[in-house]
């Protein structure tokens, strides 16, 4: 079955809120796709929003990308060399995980498509539920409070905490909320790299009593070796997040001594599903935990992360909710979201529907 045609189109999806993280306050985000048709029908979607923070690709750089006579060389092929296409696209674009992300997810979810069921049971379904946290921006503590009884009372019971700016407030936060929730809620943290080892020694110190399940890339990106000073049993509550942006780099943190006992995979660091699971399989032997996370993105690309997670059986976390904030989206389907325990649905490919394609 032969690829028919191929576009790409932008869409800048507005935030329902703003938030901050360390280093920037985000109100709404520009989502790339990508839709694939086969001469059968079939309509295989991607979408991609790389950070050009961590990855140093923009969307625009990314639509540019799926727009090159490169890619409206693939109308013609088969799409069950759809490995060979994903092969040929990482020699094609080194470097640029959102372009890969987005042509990856759209062949997985055409070829699932075209064999009739969920990508992730090509791979071999291992798990059928987990539950997401949901983040919570850099705010004080009465907002915080605000923000999780807010998410409590539609039935979340896993909080990811943004921190980074201020240990002491960071950590006041977090002690205030275990006060109220007790064991109810799952406490995560993410200090999207701006603690220094001193701070995070500090934080785990004032934390120490408050149960935070694990904490996502405390240190700058570079700075994994400082990690090392830490126990083993607190190392393997961290998180490698910036710092963990392909297979490459997975197989040197798997090395012991790990700095990290957790992976978290985002599809737009490392470039789709295949890299995704690349990064997993290293993982496995090394005995490291796998939590999958995101940007701001549509259900297109969290639904392709959820497929991806749920063939693998070291998935212990996930951070989905990228799509939960968005005021728009261009799909329906991809996934359930059940008193926030999330499941895929069962349509084949990613289970999704188009709503739309309007190019702005």
């Amino acid at each position: 079955m032969r690829i028919k045609s191929i576009r790409a189109f932008r869409r800048n999806l507005a935030l329902t809120k703003p938030y901050m993280i360390a280093y920037q306050t985000t109100s709404d985000v520009e989502n790339i796709f990508l839709k694939i048709e086969l001469e059968n029908g079939c309509i295989g979607l991607g979408a991609a929003n790389p950070s050009v923070e961590v990855v140093g690709e923009s969307p625009e750089q990314t639509l540019q990308n799926l727009q090159s006579d490169w890619i409206a060389g693939l109308i013609g092929r088969d799409i069950r060399h759809f490995y060979t296409l994903i092969d040929e696209a990482h020699h094609q674009f080194p470097n640029r995980p959102g372009t890969l992300a987005a042509l990856d997810i759209a062949l997985h979810d055409a070829f699932g498509q075209f064999l009739g069921i969920p990508v992730m049971q090509f791979y071999g379904q291992k798990i059928q539920s987990l539950p997401t946290s949901v983040t919570i921006g850099i705010m004080n503590v009465a907002d915080t409070l605000v923000e999780a009884a807010g998410y409590y009372s539609l039935g979340f019971r896993v909080l990811k905490i943004k921190t980074g700016l201020n240990v002491v407030e960071d950590s006041e936060r977090i002690i205030k909320l275990r006060e109220i929730y007790g064991h109810n809620m799952t406490i995560r943290v993410d200090a999207n790299q701006g603690y220094s080892l001193a701070d995070l020694q500090h934080f785990l110190a004032i934390t120490h009593s408050a149960n935070v399940e694990l904490i996502e890339q405390p240190l700058p990106v570079g700075m994994e070796h400082e990690l090392l000073t830490l126990p083993a049993e607190v190392r393997q509550l961290l998180a490698a997040d910036e710092t963990l942006k392909g297979p490459e780099m997975a197989l040197a943190l798997a090395h012991k001594p790990q700095p990290f006992g957790i992976f978290n995979i985002k599809l737009m660091k490392c470039g789709g599903i295949r890299a995704a699971l690349d990064i997993a399989t290293i993982a496995k032997p090394a005995n490291i935990s796998l939590f999958w996370g995101c940007n701001d993105e549509s259900r297109v690309s969290i639904a392709a992360a959820l497929h991806a997670a749920f063939a693998c059986p070291n998935t212990h976390y996930l951070d989905l909710d990228g799509s939960l904030d968005l005021a728009e989206d261009v799909v329906s389907g991809g996934f359930m979201i059940d008193d926030g325990v999330m499941r895929p649905t069962a349509g084949a490919g990613l289970g999704l529907q188009l709503l739309s394609e309007s190019v702005e």
